[in-house]
């Protein structure tokens, strides 16, 4: 992608969408190349990845997280993470502003919620999710997980080709969105609906999505060594 294909990619998808690069299993070079279009945020599945990356890239790049996370894997990218997409349990936010508070730093989190038919997919189901975003309100009313925030959710719809499907998926991930984002307090604060990837990311932004993951699209198939 040349800098007027990523202009007109970016203006394609509105003034309120954020486009995160998915970088995963790109070269260094690949994502110098879409920085210096000036395009800042970046997403990663793998944590050694992700560090090793970060280590050689410029340091004002948002880095998201969007993959399965391991609780004690947090500690090596809370420094310098800018959003952790797939929160998926309550003890994975415990540990995660544990290790925020070790280093006097909010992390900002989405709360991954399991939308799609296939049981491969990770996720919070309604009822969890119900019951986490309780959890986290009585934890701001003692003032305690003071080192994260909350600030949306995030989901995957089915793989499918089945388009009203996904888009009811995703309709569905938009009213949960909605039906939460009243919700202000200390470690709340809704911000970010993350929905929609390469190949279906133009429902999502139809859905209501205001945060895209588009890998493909904007890297191509990746043909080079990581570095």
């Amino acid at each position: 992608m040349n800098s007027e294909q990523y202009r007109k990619f970016r203006e394609s998808l509105g003034n309120n969408v954020t486009l995160v690069a998915v970088s995963k299993l790109q070269a260094v070079s690949s994502i110098r190349h879409l920085y210096n279009f000036g395009h800042r945020d970046f997403g990663e599945n793998y944590v050694q990845e992700l560090i090793e990356k970060q280590l050689l890239l410029p340091p004002d790049i948002n880095w998201h997280f969007i993959g399965h996370l391991q609780s004690n894997k947090i500690k090596y990218i809370a420094p310098f993470v800018h959003l952790v997409h797939s929160v998926d349990s309550f003890k994975l936010l415990l540990e995660i502003d544990r290790q925020g508070k070790k280093i006097d730093k909010r992390i900002n989190c989405l709360l991954q919620v399991h939308i799609a038919s296939e049981d491969t997919k990770y996720g919070l189901h309604a009822e969890e999710l119900d019951e986490m975003i309780n959890g986290i309100t009585r934890a701001a009313d003692v003032n305690t997980m003071n080192n994260v925030l909350v600030a949306g959710l995030m989901g995957m719809a089915t793989f499918t080709d089945d388009n009203d499907t996904v888009s009811s998926e995703m309709k569905y991930l938009s009213a949960l969105y909605e039906k939460y984002s009243h919700i202000n307090t200390s470690n709340i604060r809704f911000q970010y609906l993350s929905m929609g990837m390469s190949a279906d990311y133009k429902q999502a932004i139809e859905a209501g999505s205001n945060m895209v993951r588009v890998g493909s699209l904007v890297f191509g198939e990746r043909k080079q060594p990581l570095v």
